[in-house]
């Protein structure tokens, strides 16, 4: 039985001048209840939501994180049940006048000698996974290509036992869009980078169907990749361009489906030769580029989950790694504790202009922020998307952000990076794939069973509750935070032995071993033609 369900009425208060707290017990407690600290609930309050610390005049801000999340519609007494419904959203902070690298953190000492079993490539990245990654140009290929991946498997694959999977990069992209507008760089620098993930160990192949606009050579142009063939690896220069290895659909020499189909094979066969030829070699902590999001989130995620990933997103900076945070929308609202940390104003400034390009981009779509807090997050207790940037914020941890990532760049540099993406789970994800991560970590509270077939996803439940559940898809039980069983210092360092325990092969992932894998979608801001 859950330990919350049978402990002590719980309240949690993140800040000692907050005036609100959520209530941890498993199914929420009922009106009459008593805390140890005297204060009755008047209203029955769910698992997660807050309740009322002290009486809340009409117009009087309701704190949490010691940040005003809102303000009182009427006057909220104490013990009650607060809502979304009984919050006005506070505006949006504006861009101009933030704290511009203020926040100078002592130095940590480096966390040295941590390792993990990985694949090196040709660029000096490194691989968690060894996976033949078969490009496509447009969506109108995605059939014939995924017939030729199940063959792939099927067939090919039990011959390569030191080959991971195969998987078919498809998307919407490639045609019926302004492919020369301004804006078109970004789904298509995506889909590039995508194609050079480590996890792919240099091998780029191609399916095209002839006619789309974005061609091959304009997806992939010469010296975008680095030649990987039978020769040794180790006598293969950097400098070295390989030639594009396309699969043309409409070329004359296939003739019926078939035709295409093996002609894909033939192609993959050669691929595969050669990433079965690779093995594993130690390789320090701090070649792991990982990735943090959360999704389903609830009002748990600010107190066990992301706080944990926090703590570890300090200890993988302390080993030299890469980690990204995003989600433009879920930190927006929190952009002075931001640009306070940024190591330099420059970097101060690129994520302004990030956050004001997406100010941009939304209102020209008629859309404000608002719109980001889902049904399932408020039944998960956050009012609104102030509360959830809040908790989404903590992910980053207290270490300084070193550099910005645009959306389907790569990143280029170790540390803490804000790689800015839209909130949407499998869009983030698409995006943190091109920037070039190895190893993803995803907090939910309501539940998820995102997964991505390109890298292993660690997947951390927010609650004791969601964790029993759903004991075979979440992979770390951050609720036991909030039961008092271990600290946030605890699940971190559970956290990054796991991760590098995955990146070695030596575990799976829940979502791989189901084999959950979303779609990669395209962040696309170009116009359709």
């Amino acid at each position: 039985m859950s330990t919350l369900l049978t402990m002590a009425p719980l309240c949690i208060r993140m800040d000692d001048r907050d005036n609100v707290a959520i209530v941890a017990n498993d199914g929420g407690l009922p009106a009459g209840t008593v805390f140890p600290s005297g204060l009755t609930l008047v209203d029955k309050v769910p698992q997660a939501h807050k309740v009322a610390l002290v009486g809340i005049p009409e117009g009087g801000e309701v704190r949490r994180y010691n940040v005003p999340i809102g303000y009182a519609l009427k006057a909220i007494p104490a013990g009650s049940w607060v809502h979304e419904r009984l919050l006005k959203m506070p505006a949006a902070r504006e861009l101009t006048g933030l704290p511009i690298a203020t926040v100078k953190p002592e130095p940590q000492p480096p966390l040295e000698g941590y390792t993990f079993e990985g694949y090196r490539n040709l660029d000096g990245s490194v691989g968690t996974r060894n996976i033949l990654a078969i490009t496509q140009t447009v969506q109108c290929v995605a059939g014939v290509t995924d017939f030729a991946v199940r063959r792939i498997k099927a067939e090919l694959l039990p011959r390569f036992p030191n080959v991971d999977d195969v998987v078919a990069l498809e998307h919407t992209y490639g045609c019926g869009v302004a492919i020369d507008a301004p804006d078109a760089i970004i789904p298509i620098r995506t889909l590039r980078n995508i194609s050079l993930n480590p996890n792919f160990g240099g091998e780029v192949m191609v399916v095209s169907l002839g006619c789309e606009k974005l061609q091959p050579e304009r997806l992939l142009p010469p010296g975008s990749f680095a030649i990987v063939d039978e020769r040794n690896v180790a006598d293969v220069g950097a400098s070295e361009e390989a030639k594009l290895d396309v699969v043309c659909l409409q070329d004359d020499a296939h003739v019926g489906f078939m035709s295409m189909v093996e002609s894909i094979l033939r192609q993959a066969e050669l691929h595969l030769e050669r990433l079965n030829a690779r093995r594993r070699e130690t390789v320090p902590a701090s070649e792991l580029v990982v990735g943090v999001q959360c999704g389903g989130s609830d009002a748990f995620s600010g107190v066990t989950a992301n706080p944990a990933v926090g703590y570890c997103t300090d200890l993988l900076v302390r080993a030299g790694a890469t980690v990204m945070f995003s989600e433009v929308t879920e930190v927006r609202d929190g952009i002075d504790q931001l640009t306070s940390r940024a190591t330099t104003p420059e970097v101060a400034e690129a994520m302004i202009r990030e956050m004001a390009w997406y100010d941009a981009y939304l209102d020209k779509s008629r859309v404000d922020r608002s719109a980001n807090t889902t049904p399932g997050n408020k039944k998960g207790g956050l009012s609104n998307i102030v509360e959830k940037a809040m908790g989404s914020i903590v992910k980053s941890g207290t270490s300084p952000i070193s550099g910005v990532v645009a959306p389907g760049e790569k990143a280029r540099q170790k540390g803490l990076l804000y790689a800015a993406t839209p909130a949407s789970d499998f869009i983030c994800g698409t995006l943190q794939l091109a920037a070039g991560m190895n190893l993803h970590v995803f907090t939910t509270g309501r539940g998820t069973p995102y997964g991505l077939a390109e890298v292993p996803v660690i997947k951390v439940a927010t609650r004791d509750d969601l964790a029993r559940r759903w004991h075979d898809l979440m992979d770390i039980n951050a609720g036991t935070i909030a039961t008092g069983e271990k600290s946030i210092a605890d699940v971190g360092w559970e956290m990054f032995h796991l991760m590098l325990d995955v990146a070695s092969g030596r575990k799976k992932t829940w979502a791989e071993h189901w084999k959950l894998h979303n779609a990669l979608v395209l962040f696309n801001p170009a116009p359709v033609t």
